[in-house]
């Protein structure tokens, strides 16, 4: 986008250009909503419906116990995790579709843990980003605890744990400013020497900053470090190459712009070199080499379904494949250039037409750092977002007073974009915020 003044006129006519319009249709979204929220949940494709019949009328409801083998239920979390590997630059047989984010987190971090105990040893401490999803941070600080046990006067370890001995250094958890990870990505500032984990968010959940995967797993490597990535707000929303740029481990979730339905399953993905060393912490018989052998003596798959735990939930697995699909037959190069065309078509409307109320642009400029949220601050946040949503323009609200709008060019329009801003501005123009209904909050903001 140059600075020529735009009008609506232009927008539309840049709509009626674009390659991925086509792809709106493979979406059912309601009426008279501008939908800015699939950074947190996307819409429902077209055929959720279906899919969701088929598999409980006909696959449970006549097939029974029989669809395990005959409608392949019990190979999908590996197929859909082939699925997953071919967006993220990963091999197949690298990926499976199963539990939430933060359970796949756990594994994959207590996986690292185990790796780093026998090539580096002295080293114990996972770092983090301070502005990390707090359940990262939760999850993280919980592992550590748990290993924590083995010191002495501590509680005895499992056998699948890496012991503490009496007189090391415990595991702890180290938080980083943002601005730290970027100084390991551009080489200003080394990775700590004690660093045993490196796990930071490919994009960040409230600013939507887009860490540099190559250079920071390239920075943890020299320092003697594995990586693990969360690419919740990245996977499907711009391209990645997990392979390429070096990342020890990956999770993330199908219900935000692979758009797999709410509560749909999550992935994880390993580099093939950790696959066979990868000790399973929620060693469940799903991971099991011979699971129907029922033998008490764990013996993990020889690939990456190892890193599967218990019975997989199989009617939000088949919903979730419809949304990996659509993502799989999209041009992920158009919908990235997309991407950043509308957020900085965002950026500018808000500047032109919203620059006397209190607005703080907390997402980066250069594309280079942007995924594909913006976020922006105002003091009445909360209360903006709500009365934006009830005249049909649905984004989110992050503490503190962050407005969160998520574009996802595969249902999303330029004119949407426009018409979004209109609607803004009319709220902040009109004070339409400020009344008591759209200060009230519920469980979920």
């Amino acid at each position: 986008m140059n600075n020529t003044p735009l009008t609506r006129a232009d927008l539309l006519a840049l709509d009626a250009a674009d390659p991925l319009a086509g792809v709106r249709n493979t979406f059912e979204l309601p009426a008279g909503v501008i939908y800015l929220d699939g950074n947190s949940l996307g819409p429902k494709p077209a055929g959720a419906l279906e899919v969701a019949r088929r598999v409980i009328e006909g696959e449970w409801g006549t097939g029974l116990i029989r669809s395990w083998n005959d409608a392949g239920w019990f190979e999908l979390p590996a197929r859909l995790g082939d699925k997953v590997a071919g967006l993220l630059g990963g091999a197949e047989g690298t990926a499976v579709v199963t539990d939430t984010t933060s359970v796949n987190l756990f594994k994959t971090a207590a996986a690292a843990l185990r790796i780093q105990a026998s090539d580096h040893p002295d080293k114990r401490t996972i770092y983090t980003q301070r502005e990390n999803f707090p359940s990262d941070i939760y999850i993280l600080t919980g592992l550590a605890e748990q290993l924590n046990q083995g010191r002495a006067g501590g509680a005895a370890e499992l056998d699948t744990w890496e012991s503490v001995p009496a007189g090391a250094a415990p595991y702890r958890v180290e938080l980083v400013d943002d601005a730290e990870v970027v100084a390991w990505g551009d080489g200003s500032r080394p990775v700590p020497e004690d660093a045993a984990l490196i796990v930071l968010t490919h994009v960040n959940y409230r600013t939507g900053r887009l860490f540099p995967m190559a250079e920071v797993s390239r920075a943890a490597h020299a320092a003697g470090a594995l990586t693990v990535w969360d690419l919740c707000h990245s996977a499907g929303a711009l391209p990645i190459a997990l392979r390429a740029d070096g990342a020890d481990f990956a999770v993330g979730c199908t219900y935000k712009y692979l758009n797999g339905g709410p509560g749909s399953p999550a992935f994880l993905w390993v580099a093939p070199e950790h696959v066979d060393r990868f000790s399973q912490p929620l060693s469940g018989w799903w991971g099991h080499t011979a699971p129907f052998a029922m033998s008490p003596e764990y013996a993990p798959a020889d690939d990456v379904r190892r890193y599967l735990t218990g019975t997989q939930g199989m009617l939000s697995m088949s919903v979730a494949e419809l949304g990996l699909d659509i993502a799989a037959g999209a041009d992920i190069a158009a919908v990235r250039a997309k991407s950043l065309a509308m957020t900085d078509l965002f950026i500018r409307l808000v500047r032109e037409r919203l620059a006397e109320h209190p607005l703080t642009l907390v997402t980066p400029e250069e594309h280079a750092e942007r995924g594909a949220q913006v976020s922006i601050a105002h003091p009445e946040g909360f209360a903006v977002m709500q009365a934006l949503i009830a005249r049909g323009v649905i984004g989110d609200y992050r503490e503190p007073e962050v407005l969160r709008f998520g574009f996802t060019p595969l249902y999303l329009s330029y004119a949407d974009v426009w018409d979004a801003v209109e609607v803004l501005r009319e709220v902040l123009d009109d004070k339409l915020w400020d009344t008591p209904e759209y200060r009230r909050r519920g469980a979920v903001t």
